[in-house]
């Protein structure tokens, strides 16, 4: 069980660091955008910046479920001949179809994977929401 914890541990903790790096950089490109202001209607302007954010916050996903995909490789998680990054997929977001199980040593890296994705995912919402909470009211003005 050490070596599942610490797999597990190891890749959540990887993407906690790559997915604060990402939220950072937006949170500080946002302020700053916020800041000097862009020019555009406020409408056009907080589409744009929605929309941008969800891309890299879907692309920082990605990064991190090929992390997954590549710690089940690294410690032969799965079954021969499976789609790991499928199989990281359903895991991180909680989908789990269930037609790919990990193999018996490793089964704790399948709930380990939906809590990093589920708390990652967690936290790309909030994201979204506070800068949909701040878009509002700057375009309820105009």
């Amino acid at each position: 069980m050490v070596d599942q914890i610490l797999a597990g541990g190891a890749t959540s903790l990887v993407n906690l660091v790559i997915h604060a790096l990402v939220m950072g950089v937006l949170v500080k490109l946002l302020l700053s955008l916020s800041d000097r202001g862009t020019g555009a209607a406020p409408f056009i302007a907080y589409t744009v910046i929605i929309v941008t954010t969800g891309a890299v916050l879907s692309a920082a996903h990605f990064v991190e479920v090929l992390l997954w995909a590549y710690t089940y490789a690294a410690v032969g998680a799965a079954p021969p001949g499976t789609d790991l990054v499928y199989f990281a997929f359903g895991n991180y977001t909680t989908l789990g179809y269930g037609d790919v199980l990990p193999l018996e040593h490793w089964r704790v890296l399948a709930p380990m994977t939906a809590l990093n994705g589920i708390m990652l995912i967690g936290w790309s919402t909030a994201l979204m929401f506070a800068i949909l909470r701040r878009a509002v009211p700057e375009i309820e003005k105009h």
